[in-house]
């Protein structure tokens, strides 16, 4: 007999598209919460739709990524019989999730004011794009906007590099395990009070939070504080490929770089003494490495500033990564079954388990795939209808 799941028996009723929501609830999936994804009828999740056409239509890899262990119903909530259907499951829930603009939910019926009045024990949870209160809430969520406004994009390990975007939706995902961790608390809490609540997280205070050293930093001594632009930090080019350095947590890493690199040793000049005069020559300091690193191979390099304890790694592109022993042995791969374009292979959990491993109970479902399951018996009171 396998062990139970630890979210066995939690109900959640799912509103989410794109990739804030349906990241945070593909995790509460993944760990045995049943979760039903609410979809426009013929339409569905934004997701479906991201790469245009595709093998698999509306099953898009964007749409897999996001949404295994879930089932689908496809309901137009223009109609009265189908929002006292979805009230009537919600009825019997744990958790409601929704990332839609602020008033979206409340013109339908399904504010948390509403809910909270048929099923107390409610947890609703909403991720948006600036929050729920004051002069951005409705303006629209998207992780790129999330990473200008946060001071994200302004951030650049060279002040002489252009603002770019960041390439990887850093600021959904990091909300999307924001709404998680609120969600599981908000459960903790209420095995205490019997009472649910409502959670909420948005694009621009995840990115706030993560840069709570930078922010303290700036806050308490004015300083500017950047990882990326430590003196003895940056990525260089070789005779084959590029990696990145790191030096740092050693009393003098610079003396172990110069070792490595076979010259002599640079921190005995008043220039770079320490870690304030190098920071103030970072560029001499950066144009000898940069002059010295063009001469060897990546793995001549990488060996030399192992043997001296200085952190390095090879820059890879994602490919590379996925085909690592290590990404493997972490079991990051996974199917979740076959369809007519091949088999679904999507990226796995990071959170590893002993005694609850990762499982794949469903595929990314197909739209309205669970509507016959999840409606039938169901008989909603015309009077419940908000």
């Amino acid at each position: 007999m396998s062990q139970p799941l630890p979210l066995d028996g939690i109900k959640v009723i799912d509103f989410t598209q794109v990739m804030l929501g349906p990241s945070c609830t593909q995790v509460l999936a993944d760990y045995g919460a049943e979760v039903i994804k609410v979809e426009k009828e013929k339409i569905g999740d934004l997701s479906r739709w991201s790469l245009g056409a595709d093998p698999d239509g509306l099953n898009n890899p964007i749409f897999c990524s996001l949404n295994r262990n879930k089932k689908s119903l496809a309901l137009n909530l223009k109609s009265e019989e189908a929002r006292a259907q979805v009230l009537a499951l919600i009825d019997g829930a744990d958790v409601v999730v929704n990332n839609f603009r602020p008033g979206v939910m409340e013109r339908m019926g399904m504010g948390y004011a509403d809910l909270k009045a048929r099923n107390p024990g409610i947890i609703y949870a909403v991720g948006t794009g600036f929050g729920l209160e004051g002069p951005n809430k409705h303006k629209g969520g998207q992780d790129i906007l999330a990473q200008a406004m946060s001071g994200v994009m302004e951030r650049r390990s060279d002040p002489e590099l252009p603002r770019a975007i960041f390439s990887t939706a850093l600021c959904d995902y990091t909300a999307g395990m924001h709404l998680v961790q609120g969600v599981l608390l908000a459960i903790l809490q209420r095995q205490k009070t019997g009472e649910g609540q409502q959670v909420a997280v948005s694009l621009y205070s995840s990115m706030l939070a993560m840069q709570m050293q930078e922010a303290a930093a700036h806050m308490m001594r004015g300083r500017d504080l950047n990882w990326g632009a430590f003196p003895l930090t940056g990525v260089f080019e070789t005779t084959t490929e590029p990696f990145v350095m790191v030096g740092a947590f050693k009393e003098n890493p610079l003396r172990n770089i110069c070792t490595a690199i076979g010259i002599e040793d640079l921190s005995k000049e008043d220039r770079f003494r320490d870690f304030d005069a190098q920071a103030a020559h970072r560029a001499e300091l950066q144009a000898i490495f940069k002059s010295e690193f063009a001469k060897n191979s990546r793995e001549h390099w990488l060996k030399r500033l192992e043997e001296v304890d200085i952190l390095c790694a090879p820059v890879r592109t994602l490919a590379e990564a996925l085909d690592d022993e290590q990404t493997h042995v972490n079991n990051m791969v996974i199917e979740a079954g076959e369809t007519k374009a091949g088999k679904i292979r999507l990226v796995g959990s990071p959170i590893d388990m002993s005694a609850a491993p990762l499982s794949v109970r469903q595929g990314p479902p197909q739209l309205g795939e669970h509507n016959d399951e999840i409606l039938e018996g169901l008989a909603p009171k015309k009077a419940q209808v908000a």
